[in-house]
């Protein structure tokens, strides 16, 4: 068996599966009829409405409630303010969670052990997670460890399963673009560009929440199986 922590991944290394990705989920979101490009030149960014009911919602925030512990970015933790929602993993063999994921990779086509487990995340007043990338910075000490465990991330899912009363809304920071939470709206987005670069304007933040709660759901997509 290879040990991961032995090697030494060069920056470019997933280029050729970024690439590949994007070019399938993009003939794929351009034939659905459904999906809606959020007008930029800088990323690809689509949203569809409906694709939770108000019911699965609610189920979904349920089980957010009963696994959400204070949340984590790699090397910082909730008390540095970076990220100060409560996050968790909804169990992955629970079978109404194996029921959306399957949703999720049947509308990007991506093969399903690409996917890394759904994450659940609850922001409360005041909470938020300040401007960051989806996709891992090849300087950082975890670099190798993401690398060997199934490579960069190449695509993002988001849905939104409620609506604060205020607040709470997610920025592509770098481009001017802000979007409200509403339920039961998936986002996706490619965190490449066509030619295969981790692509810097993909940097988003959810803004802090200022009245109610906001709940939502990711599952991010590697360019190998994610183990």
């Amino acid at each position: 068996m290879s040990d991961t922590k032995s090697k030494s991944y060069a920056p470019d290394a997933d280029r050729a599966g970024l690439k590949t990705i994007g070019k399938a989920v993009r003939a794929r979101l351009a034939a659905n009829l459904t999906a809606y490009k959020v007008p930029s030149d800088e990323l690809e960014l689509h949203a569809f409405g409906d694709f939770m009911s108000a019911a699965e919602c609610q189920k979904m925030i349920e089980l957010i409630d009963a696994t959400a512990q204070p949340s984590r970015v790699f090397d910082l933790d909730y008390s540095s303010g970076y990220r100060t929602s409560y996050s968790g993993d909804v169990d992955p063999h629970d079978p109404f969670v194996k029921k959306i994921s399957r949703r999720i990779d049947d509308l990007l086509d991506i093969d399903p052990t690409f996917g890394e487990p759904i994450q659940g995340q609850r922001y409360m007043p005041g909470q938020e997670f300040q401007p960051h990338h989806d996709w891992f910075h090849p300087e950082t000490s975890y670099w190798d460890l993401e690398m060997g465990r199934g490579g960069q991330r190449s695509y993002t899912a988001m849905v939104f399963l409620n609506e604060p009363e205020a607040g709470g809304t997610t920025d592509f920071t770098d481009i001017g673009i802000s979007i409200e939470p509403k339920q039961g709206v998936l986002l996706a987005w490619n965190n490449a560009r066509p030619d295969g670069t981790s692509n810097p304007m993909t940097m988003h933040a959810g803004r802090p929440v200022l009245q109610g709660a906001k709940y939502i759901i990711t599952k991010w997509y590697r360019t190998k199986p994610f183990a």
